[in-house]
C-alpha cells in the first residue's frame, strides 16, 4: 500500500478501483457524501449523466458506481476498462452537509483493487471551511490509467464544485404559485358540432365513406384556439386512419414521457407541452372516452392523472414537468406541489426506459378493455438498458398492445430502433421514428407516421389470436 501526499500520482493497474472515503464520525461531525464526475479532455461533463453520487447512484454506462455510505466511510467503484473512450478523467469528489469538512476528523481517501480487495493507496487530507472537496482523480496516461492525490478544497458547496465541471444546478425554488386557468369559451351542448366542421359533415362524411370525426365529451370548454387546432389535428388523424381502412377503430391511447435530465430543453422550450397538445388529438380521435392514461419516466416512472380532453390546459400546466435532481435536502419535504402532481425528484434524471414498460404493461394486463392499446411513448435518446427493454418488449408481444416509439433527440436509441429487425417474435409489436425538429414535421406528415405501423399489427395481432 503506498501513501500518497497531495499532489502525488501512482499507476493503476486495477480494472476496478474501488475509492473508499472515510472519516471518524461522532457527535456534533457532519455528514458526508461520495460522488465522482466523469470528465471529457475538456474537462468538463458531457451532460449532468456524468454525476453519480447519492441521487444519481450508478453511471449510464454502469462503468461508475455509488456503492453506498456506513458509519465513518462512503465508497464508489470505478470500472476503468468499461469507461467510454471519450472519458479522460474520473473526479472522486466529497461534500459535506450541516458543517465544513474542517469539522470531519480523519478524512481520508483509500483505494482498492475492488476485484482482489487489496489496499492500493492512502491519502490523508486536511480541509478547513471548504464545504465540497476533489479528493483525487482517476486519468489516463500513456494508454493506461494513473491516480493523483488532489485535495482541493470548495467554499460554496457541491453546487460550486459541480459547476465549475459543467453540471446545471439549479437554485432551490419557493413555492410554486398555482398555474393561470385558462380563459374559458361559454359553453355550448356536448354534441354540438365543432367548429371547424359544418352540423350536417359527420353524418354525410359517414355515407360518403369519408373519416368520420368524434365529438370529445368537455371539447367545448376548451380556449377558442385550442380547441380549433384540436378539431383539425383530429380530422387529420382521421385521414391517416382512413388510408389504412380504419374509419371506424376504437383504441385505448397511453401516453408516456421522458422525463430525464436530457430532455429538459425541450420541457423548457415548450416541446413537450406541444407533443402532448398533438397527441391528444389522437385520444380524441380514437378513445371513446376521450382520455389518455399517461406515465411520466426518468430513473423511475410514476403514473400521471388521465390527460382528460377538456382540462387539456391545466394538464399541461400541472403535469408536463421535467426530472430533477436534489443537491441539498434530501431530507426535506417537497414544496409547491399541486394535487395530484409528482414529486419529480423521486422520479429522478437518468433513462431507465424497461421500468416504466413493465409498469404499462402491468396496468393494460390489471385493465382490459375489448379495444387494442396504442401507447405512445416519447424518448430523447440515451438508452442503455438494451436488454432489459428487449426483454420487456418480447414478453410483450402476446398482449393486445402496440409500443409506438417516438425519437425527440440526436442520441442513440438502441434497441429502439432495431427492433424491426428483431428475430423470434410472432408479430412485430414496436414501431421507432426519430423527429429531431418535431415543432417543424406538419401534423399531417406526425400522424402518418405515428400511425403507420399500427395498422398492421393490427391486422397480424387479430389473425394470430391476440386481439379478439
Amino acid at each position: 500500500m503506498t501513501t500518497l501526499s497531495k499532489g502525488a500520482n501512482m499507476a493503476v493497474t486495477a480494472s476496478t478501483i474501488r475509492a473508499v472515503l472515510g472519516w471518524s464520525p461522532g457527535p456534533g461531525v457532519p455528514d458526508v457524501d461520495a460522488s465522482a464526475l466523469l470528465l471529457t479532455s475538456s474537462g468538463r461533463v458531457r451532460s449532468d449523466g456524468d454525476f453519480v453520487f447519492y441521487n444519481q447512484p450508478q453511471h449510464a454506462s454502469g462503468a461508475v458506481r455509488h456503492l453506498g455510505k456506513q458509519a465513518g466511510a462512503d465508497s464508489l467503484d470505478v470500472g476503468l476498462g468499461t469507461l467510454g473512450q471519450d472519458i479522460e478523467r474520473v473526479a472522486l469528489c466529497a461534500s459535506v452537509e450541516g458543517g465544513t469538512f474542517g469539522q470531519v476528523p480523519g478524512l481520508h481517501l483509500r483505494l482498492f483493487d475492488a476485484a482482489s480487495g487489496a489496499e492500493l493507496a492512502r491519502f490523508d487530507m486536511e480541509a478547513g471551511s471548504e464545504t465540497a472537496y476533489v479528493s483525487g482523480e482517476l486519468y489516463r496516461r500513456d494508454g493506461g490509467w494513473k491516480f493523483r492525490a488532489v485535495g482541493q478544497g470548495y467554499a460554496d458547496g457541491l453546487a460550486g464544485l459541480a459547476t465549475d465541471f459543467g453540471i446545471s444546478v439549479d437554485a432551490e425554488q419557493p413555492a410554486a404559485a398555482p398555474p393561470p386557468v385558462p380563459a374559458r369559451v361559454p359553453q355550448r351542448p356536448a354534441t354540438a358540432p365543432s367548429a371547424a366542421q359544418p352540423p350536417s359533415a359527420a353524418g354525410s362524411a359517414a355515407g360518403r365513406g369519408e373519416p368520420s370525426i368524434r365529438l370529445t365529451k368537455g371539447e367545448e370548454n376548451l380556449p377558442v384556439d385550442m380547441r380549433k387546432r384540436l378539431s383539425l389535428r383530429k380530422q387529420q388523424v382521421a385521414v391517416s386512419l382512413t388510408k389504412h381502412g380504419l374509419t371506424k377503430l376504437t383504441a385505448r391511447v397511453i401516453l408516456v414521457l421522458d422525463a430525464s435530465g436530457s430532455m429538459s430543453g425541450l420541457y423548457t422550450r415548450g416541446t413537450v407541452a406541444g407533443v402532448t397538445e398533438r397527441m391528444a388529438a389522437v385520444a380524441a380521435q380514437l378513445d371513446n372516452d376521450g382520455e389518455m392514461q399517461a406515465w411520466t419516466f426518468a430513473s423511475n416512472p410514476a403514473r400521471l392523472p388521465d390527460l382528460v380532453v377538456g382540462e387539456l390546459p391545466e394538464w399541461l400546466a400541472l403535469h408536463v414537468r421535467v426530472g430533477q435532481v436534489s443537491l441539498f435536502g434530501r431530507k426535506k419535504p417537497p414544496k409547491g406541489l399541486r394535487p395530484g402532481q409528482v414529486d419529480m425528484r423521486a422520479v429522478g434524471i437518468q433513462n431507465e426506459e424497461q421500468k416504466v414498460i413493465a409498469e404499462v404493461r402491468a396496468y393494460v394486463r390489471d385493465n382490459p378493455v375489448p379495444a387494442p392499446t396504442l401507447v405512445l411513448f416519447f424518448s430523447d435518446g440515451g438508452v442503455y438498458r438494451n436488454d432489459e427493454i428487449e426483454r420487456e418488449l418480447r414478453a410483450a408481444v402476446e398482449e393486445p398492445v402496440f409500443w409506438q416509439f417516438i425519437g425527440l433527440g440526436r442520441s442513440q436509441y438502441g434497441v429502439l430502433e432495431r427492433f424491426d429487425t428483431l428475430p423470434g417474435r410472432r408479430v412485430d409489436n414496436v414501431g421507432f421514428f426519430a423527429a429531431d425538429d418535431i415543432e417543424k414535421v406538419p401534423d399531417a406528415e406526425l400522424y402518418d407516421r405515428l400511425l403507420s405501423e399500427f395498422p398492421s399489427w393490427l391486422t397480424a395481432a387479430r389473425q394470430l389470436g391476440i386481439l379478439r
